[in-house]
């Protein structure tokens, strides 16, 4: 599958963990169950879900800690409350805003129903499954005759003016009559395309950060060396506080069930995380074309520039020198090429799942991603050539050796 096939199909988290999981069977990983006993094998590829939504999948190599990669699944969209249909002179959805959508770019534009629903069947058994709509909705804006003011200024009531447009008529449901319950999402639906005079920029829905989804399950079914993992983790867009986020166990309990099979010892996670090394991979600001201003004069990331290493000092991204070196060695030695991040100083830094995940595990970390516009937005744009340097870089990762010594790092 192409990466714009995936930024399309992967509507939600949960078919983005469907459509990663179908790619690693296909490369011979095996799934593992969380309640179950695990009996690792050297050299063994497996994963395991949580909560339909998270995906962690993991090599079994040789070696006494591991090299993670940590991507999100979710991405800003229009969640769909329990009773959804709301009637009038037509039917509209109810919906509330799932993360920091950049509401304005959701208007006037196609979008799907997607995630999952929970079906009763006949013996009474209660199933989850994916669901995407067959039919596409919008939500009309005002016309600028009964909205003079729009091109000066735009407020947008997430009650009065993100609800799509579902029916003529008073709908009765949207999902078929024996759901249950359902977490449901109203995302765009616009196919990814190449835009410039080359072709060189993609621009599609859920780059951020489908995008690093794709390049750390692309990268982990390739050649590696050790124990490589890939976290695939939900609910970063509203804080990780779910059970299946980075702000919950299943990072930590994933990781000590494989330090424990590579060394039965009682401090086994804490060994294993001192000789580890995360890679939180989430997408950055580029310099934008029309406001420069708005970023770092010396550490300001651009289209086609290469991977981007992110910094900052309150602690929103986990780099720091010796993570930042291990980096720009690897990618020094496999030709990958890469810049630096910073955002302005007077200005409210993002934040990444690395910096939520360190409150579990231990672990050195490191900040990297692509350089992209519009984030947030229903289209958001990147370099296409970025995209095969953070292939060559992730997989020069994987393919490597890290020896750790307290602050010292030996590379192979």
């Amino acid at each position: 599958m192409t990466i714009s096939e995936f930024l399309h199909n992967a509507y939600t988290a949960y078919q983005a963990v469907d459509i990663a999981a179908t790619a690693l069977e296909t490369n011979g990983f095996v799934r593992l169950d969380e309640r179950a006993t695990w009996q690792l094998t050297r050299g063994g590829k497996y994963y395991v879900i949580r909560g339909g939504s998270s995906l962690i999948a993991f090599v079994y190599g040789d070696g006494d800690g591991c090299k993670l990669v940590a991507s999100h699944t979710d991405s800003p969209a229009l969640k769909l409350k329990d009773k959804p249909v709301i009637a009038g002179d037509f039917s509209r959805l109810n919906v509330e805003v799932y993360g920091g959508a950049l509401l304005y770019s959701f208007l006037d534009r196609p979008l799907r129903l997607a995630g999952r629903i929970v079906r009763q069947l006949p013996e009474g058994r209660l199933v989850s499954e994916n669901y995407v709509s067959r039919f596409t909705v919008a939500i009309p804006s005002l016309a600028i005759h009964m909205n003079r003011e729009c091109n000066d200024k735009l407020a947008l009531n997430p009650q009065l003016d993100m609800l799509p447009l579902l029916s003529l008529d008073n709908a009765d449901s949207v999902v078929p009559d024996d759901t249950v319950s359902f977490d449901l999402y109203a995302v765009p639906d616009s196919p990814p395309f190449l835009s410039g005079l080359r072709g060189e920029f993609l621009s599609a829905s859920r780059i951020d950060n489908l995008s690093s989804v794709y390049a750390s399950i692309r990268a982990l079914c390739g050649k590696t060396r050790g124990i490589c993992v890939a976290a695939c983790l939900d609910a970063e867009e509203i804080g990780s506080r779910t059970r299946q986020g980075a702000d919950s166990d299943f990072l930590q309990s994933v990781l000590a069930r494989i330090a424990q099979a590579a060394d039965p010892g009682q401090d086994a996670l804490y060994k294993f995380a001192a000789s580890s090394l995360c890679v939180s991979l989430d997408n950055a600001h580029s310099v934008h074309p029309n406001h420069a201003e708005k970023s770092d004069p010396t550490n300001r990331a651009k289209l086609g520039g290469g991977i981007v290493i992110k910094g900052h000092a309150g602690g929103a991204y986990t780099t720091d020198a010796v993570t930042s070196a291990v980096m720009k060695t690897l990618f020094d030695r496999a030709g990958v090429r890469y810049q630096t991040f910073y955002n302005r100083s007077d200005m409210r830094s993002g934040s990444t799942l690395g910096a939520v995940s360190l409150g579990h595990v231990g672990i050195r970390s490191v900040d990297l991603g692509l350089a992209q516009l519009a984030m947030h937005s229903a289209v958001e744009t990147i370099a296409a050539a970025d995209l095969d340097e953070l292939d060559h870089g992730l997989s020069a990762l994987y393919n490597s050796t890290l020896l750790f010594s307290d602050n010292d790092v030996q590379i192979i």
